[in-house]
């Protein structure tokens, strides 16, 4: 009778192992080769990485840069390529190398520009700076690893706002004035090692500005803090960029190998684009921790990265099942107002949308100035000139608007009726109105303590918490059995019980935010259920969505990656988002409706520990 031996695991030991179990019969354990090719730095040039005498070459310039607001006293080398085919008639492409123009970059840009593989592209290489000591030249500072390794917008804004216009500024060395693209498909960013993270990170904070990224032998390990991105990516709703990385399996930077494993760091980021749908190509090898392959490689990555342009680089369906279940396909935002201060939105029970207006009806001394309501026409409309204390307000189920009076307390207006005052003595920052007119509300005291109140249509209150770190959002969870409390002062979100009499209990520092690198906190806001009990928080990195375990399962950006400042559901169905951030408010309609918070309590579907 045939038997099966030992064997090393592979596709010929696969299918040897089938065999066994159709024979019947049992099959040894595997030996697994875990054999690792010996390391090699050995990746030559090919031809588009050299210069050609029928190719005609380019010419370069370099200047410094000392004078910049955003890394204010850093001194840096800028270098700038401008191809031969440019005339100086019509912006270029654009390519920003950062730790300069590196991989050949001149030639290959020669060769591919003479193939027509990439477009007419000027390339600008950035240093990283320094800064010098008291006593020059001892111990300068180097910002190498400040500039490039930390997941900020600050390096995104210093060659947007201040190194293309230097650029610019200048002429080329014919004479020629430089032209440069702002069109986000006409730029491309790369480098390697912390130049390559650095790179990723200027087009992930910016995608509006760069959307093709050159990675080699990146370091997203911890560094300062690129390892989150691997878990960011799969929770971030897709961005228009496409990627193209390069890595040695024997890579391991040897000035700081207790940072992370940069390696298997490249293999895991890889996988955490390709599971949320980005454009990504890899090429891995068997090198070290330096620049070999990645320059015999980089003329076939700017071919692919400079693919069909100049078609625009559109953001892909996500891969996240939480955002497959909420995002509406084809769905993005809208702009809906501009010129706001709004603190607050809110929806009436008819789904019409209010923000804080700077004038209108209700002005005058207690009351402040009266909700205006945002259009549905698909022009944003102008708010107006801003407020100098914006108080919060909400909708009860009968459509009573209560509003936070300035000098403390919540004026309740109804169509017809009298007003009338709740809260008074309470300097209401934030609240939520219950099903039965009940209020929830965050308050603010003299010394700066947030408290929490239960505030009973009878007019009744009750101090519920107290010592709260910037409590600056309220809400019920759909069923009405789980208060949700936002702190903008401290990375967690507060979770309480909630008894049939309105009263608390359990609370729990149970909501865990996205804090990016930049914070010290979760600088969180206004919050908004939908209907499967889902929460979306109104944040730094835009709109965090927290399953009912409290964990952050996905993060809506805004664009140009701006903050949100409140945020709630409207419409009709109340499918539509509006969001508030610096001023505008954006819209976007969902596959999931959103849950009121005066609604009545409704059963939510079985859920589990997870």
């Amino acid at each position: 009778m045939k038997t099966c031996g030992r064997y090393k695991l592979g596709a010929l030991a696969a299918i040897l192992l089938l065999s066994c179990f159709a024979l019947g019969q049992s099959a040894p354990p595997p030996v697994i080769d875990e054999t690792v090719p010996p390391a090699s730095d050995s990746y030559p040039l090919g031809p588009d990485s050299q210069p050609h005498p029928s190719v005609e070459a380019g010419k370069t310039f370099s200047f410094q840069l000392t004078d910049s607001e955003i890394f204010p006293g850093t001194m840096r080398s800028i270098t700038v390529y401008v191809p031969a085919g440019y005339r100086g008639d019509k912006p270029a492409c654009v390519y920003v190398g950062l730790d300069g123009l590196g991989f050949n970059a001149a030639s290959v840009f020669d060769n591919l520009i003479a193939q027509h593989a990439m477009p007419i592209t000027i390339g600008i290489g950035v240093s990283a700076g320094s800064v010098a000591s008291a006593n020059t030249p001892e111990n300068p500072r180097f910002d190498r690893s400040f500039e490039f390794d930390s997941l900020s917008n600050r390096l995104a804004r210093f060659v947007i706002e201040e190194v293309i216009p230097q650029v610019e500024k200048h002429k080329t060395p014919d004479g020629q004035p430089i032209l440069l693209s702002s069109n986000p498909d006409d730029r491309a960013i790369g480098g390697g090692s912390t130049g390559a993270i650095a790179a990723f990170t200027v087009a992930w904070e910016r995608p509006d500005a760069f959307r093709r990224v050159f990675s080699a032998i990146g370091t997203y390990v911890g560094m300062r803090g690129g390892e989150q991105y691997y878990v960011l990516v799969r929770k971030t709703e897709p961005k228009p960029l496409r990627i193209f990385m390069q890595d040695g399996m024997h890579d391991e930077w040897p000035g700081g190998p207790e940072m992370g494993d940069w390696w298997m760091s490249n293999l895991t980021m890889y996988r955490a684009l390709e599971f949320a749908g980005y454009d990504v190509r890899h090429v891995w090898g068997a090198g070290t921790h330096n620049g070999n392959q990645a320059s015999s490689v980089f003329p076939d990555a700017m071919r692919w990265l400079w693919r069909d342009w100049p078609a625009p680089i559109r953001a892909a369906e996500p891969g996240n099942p939480v955002l497959k279940s909420i995002l509406q396909p084809g769905e993005d935002w809208q702009a809906s107002a501009e010129g706001c201060v709004v603190p607050t939105l809110a929806a009436d029970p008819q789904g019409q949308v209010f923000y804080s207006a700077s004038g209108g009806p209700g002005g005058g001394p207690g009351g402040g100035q009266r909700p205006e309501p945002l259009p549905a026409a698909t022009e944003p409309m102008h708010c107006g000139g801003p407020l100098d204390e914006v108080p919060g307000f909400a909708f009860a189920a009968d459509g009573r608007l209560f509003q936070a009076r300035v000098e403390g307390g919540i004026k309740v207006t109804a169509s017809g009726l009298q007003d009338s005052t709740l809260g008074q003595g309470l300097n209401i920052r934030n609240l939520t109105v219950r099903h039965n007119g009940d209020v929830y509300a965050v308050t603010s005291t003299e010394n700066s303590h947030n408290e929490l109140w239960l505030i009973r249509a009878s007019a009744e209150k009750i101090r519920l918490d107290q010592d709260l770190k910037g409590a600056s959002g309220v809400a019920l969870s759909p069923d009405g059995l789980w208060l949700f409390v936002t702190q903008s002062q401290s990375r967690a979100g507060l979770s309480y019980r909630v008894h049939p009499d309105g009263t608390l209990d359990a609370r729990e520092d149970f909501y865990d935010f996205y804090v990016p690198g930049w914070a010290d906190d979760s600088g969180a806001g206004q919050i908004a259920m939908d209907r499967d009990g889902r929460a979306y928080v109104a944040t730094r990195v835009g709109v965090q969505v927290f399953d009912r375990n409290g964990r952050v399962a996905a993060i809506l950006p805004l664009p140009g990656n701006k903050p949100a400042d409140s945020v709630c559901f409207g419409g009709h169905d109340f499918d539509t988002i509006y969001v508030a951030s610096g001023g505008q408010v954006y819209r976007r309609k969902l596959h999931i409706a959103g849950a009121p918070p005066w609604a009545v309590p409704a059963k939510l579907p079985p859920w589990g520990a997870g």
